[in-house]
């Protein structure tokens, strides 16, 4: 008999009908609150995908299966596409982007847009290759000498090849914490090898300039032979003195190297100044000879030249050459004598005698003409005068007689 016939017990037959009156046999009230829900979530969808209600037509079954399977494939392919869309990555000017593909490298990639495999597929990791990183450090190292000294370094550097960077070396350095870092630790070992090779002088003095560019070589060297992608730029010293307990003592020395390279160079001064003078003085000294030897020779030729035409002057006519000679002689002697001589026996002429300016000639000269001198000079032409007048006078009487 039918559920739904006249007569039967209807509420214990029908499916969709309210709560069975058998609640010994079983709670099925939460079965049909599911059934429900199940029914009305069915429709929502349906309602969605263009499917119709559930109207108890025998044929719904299929209709659902079907739209069931085309929403299924909706949803995978907006899935699918937002997964790939993922995938896209860019990487700025100063980076480079390292591929891997399940942890494995596959590439580097350049500054721009690129697409890749997404998660968990493959991965991406930025690397900063422009960034100047900077390592620090200051400690007690031992000279060649076997004395202590205190130094500071600090290394700049950038990462060159990001791969290796990424996955030859662990922690190739490390920014927050860069004691546990390779470079650290190969800074300090090319630090204390270039130490160990100078003495302490060298390092506090004369070496200093040398310090720098010998730890970076030694530097470079151990990370390219670990391949770690790193790029020495620049290693400066930033400080380098003696210990606390003897830096006194090794500043007096300073101070008394410095004193002496003071003198040393004063010295060298003094003897640039002294030795070019010198030379000149010397080399003046050679010409002024050389000239004068020069003018001797030259004047003993002409000399002897005009011996030889005198010579023969002399032959044509002695008297006459012999009595030009001695005139000529008489005339050079006497041009340069400054005394006077009054021939007693000229008569009664006036001799003036210009004793201003035989004086001024005689001062000019560099003698000196005393007054006592002038004076006596003086007296003897008056007397002589007087005696010239008398004898005159006397000459004329006689004539007159």
């Amino acid at each position: 008999m039918p559920w739904n016939e006249p007569g039967g017990n209807n509420n214990e037959k029908d499916p969709w009908g309210g709560r069975s009156k058998r609640g010994s046999k079983g709670n099925s009230s939460g079965t049909d609150n599911v059934e429900e829900l199940t029914r009305k979530l069915n429709e929502k969808v349906s309602s969605i995908f263009g499917g119709k209600s559930n109207n108890g037509d025998g044929n719904n079954g299929d209709n659902w299966n079907g739209i069931n399977k085309s929403g299924a494939l909706f949803i995978g392919a907006i899935l699918l596409g937002v997964w790939l869309l993922t995938g896209f990555y860019t990487v700025d000017s100063a980076q480079r982007g390292v591929e891997l593909r399940f942890g494995a490298y596959q590439q580097t990639t350049q500054p721009g847009l690129h697409w890749h495999l997404p998660y968990p597929i493959e991965t991406v990791e930025l690397v900063d290759v422009d960034k100047n990183r900077m390592a620090k450090d200051r400690t007690h190292m031992l000279t060649k000498d076997e004395n202590i000294v205190d130094i500071g370094v600090s290394v700049q550097y950038k990462i060159q090849a990001p791969e290796d960077y990424l996955f030859n070396v662990y922690l190739a350095d490390y920014e927050p914490q860069q004691s546990v870092g390779t470079l650290y630790h190969v800074m300090r070992s090319a630090v204390r090898e270039v130490i160990g090779r100078n003495t302490m002088d060298g390092i506090l003095k004369d070496n200093r300039a040398g310090f720098a560019p010998d730890t970076l070589v030694v530097m470079q060297k151990i990370l390219d032979s670990y391949k770690s992608g790193l790029h020495v730029i620049k290693v400066n010293l930033t400080y380098a003195e003696a210990p606390k307990q003897v830096k006194d003592a090794f500043d007096d020395a300073n101070r008394a190297r410095e004193d002496k390279d003071k003198y040393k160079n004063q010295a060298e001064t003094y003897e640039k100044k002294v030795i070019p003078a010198a030379r000149g003085k010397a080399a003046r000294i050679i010409e002024d000879a050389t000239a004068y030897t020069s003018q001797i020779i030259s004047k003993a030729k002409g000399d002897s030249t005009r011996f030889e035409q005198l010579a023969l002057e002399y032959h044509k006519a002695p008297e006459v050459t012999r009595q030009r000679l001695y005139l000529e002689t008489m005339e050079m002697v006497m041009s340069n004598n400054r005394k006077i001589m009054i021939d007693s026996k000229s008569g009664n002429n006036l001799l003036y005698l210009p004793l201003d300016k035989l004086q001024s000639s005689s001062n000019s000269s560099g003698q000196t003409l005393s007054p006592a001198i002038a004076s006596a000079v003086q007296q003897r032409i008056i007397n002589k005068q007087a005696k010239n007048s008398r004898i005159s006078s006397r000459s004329t009487s006689r004539e007159a007689r």
